[in-house]
This record gives structure tokens, C-alpha cells and sequence, in this order.
């Protein structure tokens, strides 16, 4: 564990930094690159960048990207005004303490508000609890929990 520091940067993500969110996405259990996948893979994060209802985010320390939050507003029904989500959020094993995680969220807060969001909500697994913890201290609740079912395609 590093001590915090203010080196820390936040920053819109950008088409530059795919090699790196997609490291960051595989320490958080995602499939790894192959030459297979990697074309598709990258067209759907320049989607999701290029998308308008995005602004998923990028910590940094001596410019190398060490985490990654990815932040989508979206409609939510009986609400009228837009949620905001967070279906990724990883800080690199090497640089957790230094107070990235609690960077990005702080900046996806103030995106979020400026986007007329009412709330934030954030997917995180069960065994993530050092990372709960983190969210609780930001001021976020556990609220629920959520299901997947693989569909074999």
C-alpha cells in the first residue's frame, strides 16, 4: 500500500488509453485481449467514448493510467432526470492506497451533477470488500445486489 498522495490525476478517458483500460479491465476479471477479440473490442470502447451518454474517466500518476472508472448516464424509469452508472471502476494492485479510486469517484460525482443526475449507482462483486469499503467512505450505501445469467452465445 502506497500513502495517498496528491499525485494523483483525473481525466476523461480517451482512444489513446485502450491498452491500458483494457489491462485494467483484465486485473478486474474481464477476458483478456486476443488476436481474435481485439479488433472488436476496441471498436465498442471508442463506442462507448464517442457515445453521448458517456464520461468514464482515467486516474493517473506520472502519466501512466493506474485506474479507470467507466461512467454511463442513462434513463431510469418513474425518474426524470438521468441515473448515473458505474459498471467499472479498477484501480491497478500496484497503485491502490494512493487515493485513485476516491479520485475517480469524486469526479464522477461532480460529472454526474452536472448532468442532472439525482443519483449514482455503482456494480461491484461480493468479494470486492476492501473496495466497499472505499465506496462507503465516498458516501455510497449498499443498496442491493445484482444477477447474471450467461446466455451461451
Amino acid at each position: 500500500m502506497h500513502p495517498a498522495t496528491n499525485n494523483v490525476t483525473v481525466r476523461r478517458a480517451e482512444a489513446g488509453d485502450f491498452a491500458a483500460v483494457t489491462g485494467l479491465l483484465t486485473e478486474l476479471g474481464r477476458p483478456a485481449l486476443t488476436p481474435q477479440n481485439a479488433e472488436g473490442v476496441e471498436a465498442v470502447y471508442r463506442r462507448h467514448l464517442e457515445g453521448p451518454g458517456t464520461g468514464s474517466l482515467v486516474a493517473e500518476v506520472d502519466q501512466v493510467v493506474i485506474g479507470f472508472l467507466s461512467l454511463v448516464f442513462r434513463e431510469h424509469l418513474n425518474f426524470a432526470t438521468p441515473q448515473a452508472w458505474i459498471p467499472d471502476l479498477i484501480v491497478t494492485e500496484s497503485a491502490r492506497g494512493m487515493g485513485a479510486a476516491r479520485a475517480l469517484l469524486e469526479a464522477a460525482f461532480a460529472a454526474a451533477r452536472e448532468a442532472g443526475c439525482e443519483f449514482v449507482r455503482l456494480e461491484s462483486g461480493y468479494g470486492r470488500t476492501v473496495a466497499h469499503r472505499v465506496y462507503e467512505a465516498v458516501g455510497m450505501s449498499n443498496d442491493g445486489c445484482y444477477f447474471t445469467k450467461r446466455l451461451g452465445l
